[in-house]
């Protein structure tokens, strides 16, 4: 089973144990593993969840954003930023895109799932309102007159058992209505009904249970300040191990993976990118959510890449700025700049390796090479500066909250849980690429190409 608590972070977790708030994931954890991995870049759930289910970065899967340009329509694709968002791009596309395109279209079909490698290998898996959920089975949707009205689809592929925010359910478990109150929790309530219903009857071999409540309460009122949100996403959890019959008999059942999908960290100052690329730029899009923002090259633009990140050297706002240059990549950040790019041997840097730090980016190098390598990403790539978020296409932030999508290790970082398994699963620099791996292995299935060409070309 693995359990992803959207937006969580490490320091929200170990304040949850020190305060005794977090029963059901301080039994899994007192049961085995704790540690710490690394998300993708940028740090957007879109990105992140697909990353998780392909175990792959944004160059083999290719969602690269929250918001991004579809060259091959030349339109823009919206997942969500906000519902001002959604409805500057067109409501009704955007809600087809985030809960049918990204799976069934957007991303590669280069990239195999883990529902798809584990249906292949004849065993069943599940999934609880993961977006990222590409599999074997067909599902109908639940309400196919409202498809056929929006010329959505009336089906998608899934996995075996697979329950979306009720507009699809693959079995009839009782659940409640999802989308009744987020402050509340509903979303992940809707997640322990089906979830239990599943335990009860162990009717899969591997379940994605994903919780995104937190994330949202954390957007609200930012991430030292949700700590309840996490005591339900915990209840929810615990209502699971309850199923088997406690923590105990659940792991003699189940190996669980616990984590997040990317961190969040505090908004205190808002930038529009847009104001960087006036309209008598001609050729220019500028796209941003959250903390991440790219810009585009259209027909008609005169500036290559170089100049178009030049024109935030002055930004307070853009940390990093990320663009390719030949066979190389650049990050310049404060005037300083680094060349760098992987070959057979590892990396070869030239300039200011400060301006990709370690300690402050966590694997930057790779995180940042796979974002620029993606076909759909933007010919700039622009990572916000601590404290700052970049407004998106409606305008809307979260100012007072918190945000996330940085190269930054607030956004980048993860915590991990492990247990039911004979040792550690992970290797000693975990990332939410290996997740599904991890699950392949376990089953003693091969991972296919597309999940082993990030990672060892990066060990190598």
């Amino acid at each position: 089973m693995l359990v992803v608590i959207d937006g969580l972070t490490p320091e929200a977790l170990e304040r949850g144990f020190d305060e005794g708030r977090l029963p059901a994931l301080g039994a899994l954890a007192d049961a085995g593993w704790t540690g710490r991995g690394t998300s993708v870049f940028p740090s957007l759930t879109p990105v992140c969840l697909t990353s998780i289910a392909t175990g792959a970065f944004p160059d083999v899967h290719h969602i690269p954003h929250l918001v991004w340009y579809h060259r091959g329509e030349e339109r823009v694709v919206e997942y969500g930023s906000s519902f001002s968002a959604m409805r500057a791009v067109g409501a009704r596309q955007a809600i087809r895109d985030t809960v049918f395109g990204m799976s069934g279209e957007h991303v590669s079909r280069d990239a195999m799932t883990v529902f798809e490698a584990l249906e292949d290998g004849d065993l069943a898996p599940a999934a609880i309102n993961f977006t990222c959920y590409r599999g074997r089975t067909r599902h109908p949707i639940r309400l196919p007159a409202l498809a056929r009205r929006n010329r959505w689809y009336e089906a998608v592929y899934g996995p075996r058992h697979f329950f979306f925010f009720n507009v699809f359910e693959s079995d009839r478990t009782g659940s409640p209505l999802a989308v009744r109150s987020r402050l509340g929790g509903s979303i992940d309530d809707y997640a322990a009904v089906v979830g239990r219903w599943l335990v009860t009857r162990d009717a899969f071999d591997f379940l994605v249970f994903y919780l995104p409540d937190y994330d949202y309460a954390s957007h609200l009122t930012g991430p030292d300040g949700s700590l309840e949100a996490l005591e339900r996403s915990d209840t929810a959890l615990a209502r699971l191990l309850d199923a088997a019959g406690g923590p105990e008999a659940f792991l003699e059942r189940y190996a669980v993976i616990v984590c997040s999908d990317h961190g969040q960290t505090p908004v205190e100052r808002l930038a529009r990118l847009q104001d960087a690329y006036p309209e008598s730029l001609e050729g220019v899009l500028a796209l941003a959510s959250n903390r991440a923002g790219m810009v585009y090259r259209l027909p008609g633009c005169r500036l290559d890449a170089r100049a178009l990140a030049e024109r935030l050297d002055e930004e307070p706002a853009a940390d990093v700025v990320l663009f390719r240059e030949g066979a190389a990549a650049v990050a310049r950040s404060d005037g300083e700049e680094l060349r760098f790019a992987l070959e057979a041997d590892g990396w070869r840097l030239e300039g200011d390796a400060a301006v990709l730090d370690l300690d402050r980016y966590p694997n930057a190098l790779e995180r940042s090479w796979r974002a620029l390598a993606a076909p759909t990403a933007g010919d700039v790539l622009v990572s916000a500066a601590e404290g700052w978020e970049l407004v998106d296409g409606g305008g809307r932030h979260h100012l007072g909250g918190g945000s996330h999508g940085s190269l930054v290790a607030g956004d980048s970082t993860v915590p991990l849980i492990a247990a039911g398994f004979d040792s550690p699963p992970f290797g000693p620099e975990p990332s939410i690429t290996d997740l599904a791996p991890i699950a392949l292995r376990h089953f003693g299935l091969r991972p296919p190409h597309s999940m082993r060409i990030a990672r060892e070309a990066a060990r190598a």
